[in-house]
């Protein structure tokens, strides 16, 4: 009963005489720009022919849906997401190491906030020595029996304790915002892989076309040959532009196959297994709203800059435990149970033994160490605010970036857009006018070129599109704060808000 009256007045006596030393941590301030570029970012973008060409909306102050790639209305890209998700080694690691590190704060937490108590029974046989007594004809062995309780906590002057508990809670927010981070570089990859392979299917099936064409243009050029409308060097141009073009084939091919492995490895997959959907350009739909977060809500939002806060928050954390390290310590310890010759005498109260203590711990000289310590933690808290703030820039110069891509983008597209165009048709207008002698194998040469490169870099403005609003979406956060989805075990259904 004493044992337990001493346990519950501890923690009531830690509470009334502690303080906590060392900084008390505020998340930085954020920017106060009203815009992300120097210059205001039109309403939306410039249009053009065919999906990829839809003019975009910038929404200021939007926000995003937390599944944010649904935007694309692409099935097989919402299905294979869902799926790396769960599957992902990468997504694993980073909730195995959440999980890790809310068992070290609860851990931590159930032997600083509360006394330890230890029951200790014990048997002990001993031969007394009666001259050690003043007695030395007495030499008897007996047996000694002890079941005490061990009561033992530390009084916490000065909030080193709660300063400790203060550093791993923040590494827990870190852990977090790292889980959070790895679910939208990994959503955000599968987006952008994807598209990629599909720019790369319309590469190579244009560039088939155009080996087609261009060797149906050298027949008629060997025909011409044959009746000596051509010389042999325009037949050999001919058939070097066709191997040239055929050669590019084979480097497309690998970027595809490579694209595939890499899709099938960010689903959790080996290259050698099927379930992987193949994507088309025409199996995506460009979204042509684009919430964009406000500048002052963007540290609030994006996982690195969080994490990067978090760790700030721990290093603040830590001048408080090496500022509390400075001052006094005080243990309060009791022991209570019964002691007795014989196990029957275990059950008598008068064999019970008790007793109760205090320690104070106050250092006095350790040779510049705590001091030290103490400097080092600062030092570490200015370089973790060093850090913080280059985050902020480059996220902040991240957004910029894509913002404005996305408004280049579109003006790219419609150029190439109107140079492929204008190149299909000057091929077709050399091609008549070759036929009929009107101008020289060179000129249709040229043609063939500038429609062959026209066409592939039509292919690579719109796949630029669709990757660089995935882009823009994974800048702002992509939206973590509503995904409701997955847990940190990446169970379905369960939210990942710090709480």
């Amino acid at each position: 009963m004493r044992a337990a009256v001493i346990a519950g007045v501890f923690p009531l006596l830690g509470s009334l005489a502690s303080c906590t030393v060392g900084p008390e941590y505020h998340p930085p301030a954020p920017p106060t720009i009203q815009r992300y570029t120097p210059t205001p970012l039109p309403d939306r973008t410039a249009s053009s022919q065919g999906e990829a060409g839809l003019e975009q909306r910038f929404a200021a102050g939007g926000d995003l849906p937390a599944q944010w790639w649904t935007l694309y209305r692409c099935e097989p890209l919402n299905t294979l997401i869902s799926e790396a998700l769960k599957h992902s080694p990468t997504i694993a690691a980073a909730s195995a190491a959440l999980r890790r590190a809310a068992e070290d704060l609860r851990a931590q937490a159930g032997s600083a906030l509360y006394p330890s108590v230890d029951a200790k029974p014990n048997a002990l046989r001993e031969k007394l020595n009666g001259a050690t007594l003043g007695q030395p004809n007495v030499n008897k062995i007996l047996t000694l029996y002890n079941a005490s309780v061990s009561v033992s906590y530390d009084l916490d002057l000065f909030g080193g304790v709660r300063r400790e508990l203060e550093s791993l809670g923040a590494q827990v927010d870190f852990e977090r915002f790292q889980l959070q981070g790895a679910y939208l570089a990994l959503s955000a990859n599968i987006v952008t892989t994807a598209v990629k392979e599909a720019s790369l299917r319309e590469q190579i099936s244009a560039t088939e076309n155009i080996v087609a064409d261009e060797e149906t243009q050298l027949g008629v050029l060997r025909k011409q040959f044959e009746f000596g409308g051509v010389d042999r060097i325009a037949v050999l141009a001919q058939e070097t532009l066709v191997a040239q073009t055929r050669a590019t084939l084979p480097l497309l091919r690998q970027s595809l196959d490579r694209t595939r492995h890499q899709l099938a490895a960010l689903s959790g997959r080996l290259p050698s297994e099927t379930g992987v959907p193949e994507f088309t350009m025409s199996m995506f739909t460009l979204p042509q709203t684009l919430p964009v977060s406000l500048p002052s809500s963007l540290v609030r939002q994006r996982p690195d800059i969080l994490a990067a806060d978090a760790v700030l928050h721990q290093a603040s954390a830590e001048v408080g435990v090496a500022t509390a390290n400075l001052y006094p310590q005080l243990m309060l310890s009791a022991n209570y149970g019964p002691q007795s010759l014989t196990p029957a005498g275990m059950l008598k109260y008068a064999d019970m033994i008790w007793n109760i203590g205090a320690g104070l711990t106050q250092p006095i000289f350790h040779g510049g160490q705590l001091t030290a310590k103490k400097r080092a933690a600062e030092a570490a808290f200015d370089e973790a605010n060093a850090r913080y703030r280059q985050v902020v820039l480059l996220a902040f110069e991240d957004v910029a970036d894509t913002l404005r891509a996305l408004d280049h983008d579109a003006a790219a597209l419609a150029a190439q857009t109107e140079a492929s165009r204008a190149a299909s048709s000057s091929l077709d207008v050399t091609r008549g006018q070759f036929r009929v002698g009107g101008l020289s194998y060179l000129s249709l040469l040229d043609a063939q070129r500038q429609y062959q490169q026209a066409v592939v870099n039509l292919a690579q403005a719109q796949a630029a599109r669709y990757a660089d609003t995935a882009a823009l979406f994974q800048a702002l956060g992509g939206s973590w704060w509503n995904d409701t989805a997955y847990d940190e075990k990446g169970h379905a259904n369960a939210g990942l808000r710090s709480q």
